[in-house]
C-alpha cells in the first residue's frame, strides 16, 4: 500500500493515493547507519517500500502528514522533538488515522515502552530485533495488529515488579473510573486475562470485558495494552 501523490485539478495541491500490495514506510532515525540498514532491509522485501526518511522528530511529523505512509518507523531519541512526542503528534492527527507508528529503540526500559504506548504507538521494537522479526512487526502493525500481546504485557509488568524505576504521570481522567473498574484495571495491569479476573472478583468474563471496555473509553485508550500503560503511569499498580 504505497503512497503516491496525485495533483488535484484546482489549486495544484497534492493528495496521497494508496496502491494495493505494498506497505509504505517512513523511516525516522537520527543515525545514518540505522536509516541505511532499514532502507536496505525494506527495499529487499517484496511487500514493503520506503516512502521517505528523516533524521529528526519535527521532520517525521511533517513528512508523515505529507506522505501519509502506512507505517512510521521512528527512533525514540530523535533530535528536535523526540520520537515519543513525534508519535503523540502523528497519532493525534485525524488525517493520519490510517498511519500506524512503530517506535524503534536502543533500549527496552519499561518507561520507554510505556511512554511509547501512551503516546499512541502501535508497536515497540528493539534495535537489536532480527531483520525477519522487524519485517514481521511492520507487517503486523500495517494490518492494524495490537501493540502488545498478553505475554509482552506480562513481561513489562515483571520488569516493573523487579524494581525498575518508574515515572508516574497520572492520567487526567483516572479518577473517572468506578471502584469496580479500578479493581479490574489493576488486575489487568498485573497481566491477568479476563477469565482470571472474573474468577478472582466473582464476575462473569462478559462483565469483565464490559468494565475494561468502559475503562478504555473513559481513558481514551486505543487498546488493552494502552489501557494497561495508562494504569501503570497513573500509579494504580
Amino acid at each position: 500500500m504505497t503512497a503516491t501523490l496525485l495533483r488535484d485539478g484546482a489549486g495544484g495541491q497534492t493528495s496521497p493515493r494508496r496502491l494495493p500490495g505494498l506497505v509504505s514506510v517512513l523511516i525516522a532515525d537520527e543515525q545514518d547507519l540505522v536509516r541505511l540498514g532499514l532502507r536496505a532491509l525494506l527495499a529487499a522485501a517484496d511487500d514493503c517500500t520506503v516512502a521517505g526518511e528523516v533524521a529528526d522528530g519535527l521532520a517525521a511529523v511533517r513528512e508523515a502528514r505529507r506522505i501519509r505512509p502506512d507505517v512510521v518507523l521512528i527512533g525514540n531519541r530523535l533530535p528536535g522533538i523526540d520520537g515519543i512526542e513525534a508519535t503523540r503528534r502523528i497519532t493525534a492527527d485525524p488525517d493520519l488515522a490510517a498511519t500506524n507508528v512503530v517506535v524503534l529503540a536502543a533500549s527496552g526500559f519499561p518507561d520507554d515502552v510505556t511512554a511509547a504506548i501512551c503516546a499512541g504507538a502501535h508497536g515497540f521494537l528493539h534495535k537489536s530485533t532480527s531483520p525477519a522479526d522487524l519485517l514481521t512487526g511492520i507487517r503486523t502493525i500495517a494490518r492494524g495488529g495490537a501493540s502488545l500481546d498478553p505475554s509482552a504485557t506480562r513481561t513489562l509488568i515483571e520488569r516493573f515488579l523487579d524494581g525498575a524505576p518508574r515515572v508516574r504521570v497520572p492520567h487526567p481522567r483516572i479518577g473517572d473510573l468506578t471502584r469496580r473498574e479500578r479493581e479490574v484495571a489493576m488486575l489487568a495491569a498485573q497481566g491477568r486475562n479476563n477469565g482470571e479476573i472474573a474468577a478472582q472478583l466473582f464476575l462473569s468474563p462478559a462483565t469483565v470485558r464490559t468494565h475494561i471496555g468502559r475503562g478504555m473509553t473513559k481513558l481514551g485508550a486505543r487498546d488493552r495494552a494502552q489501557f494497561v500503560a495508562f494504569v501503570y503511569q497513573s500509579g494504580l499498580v
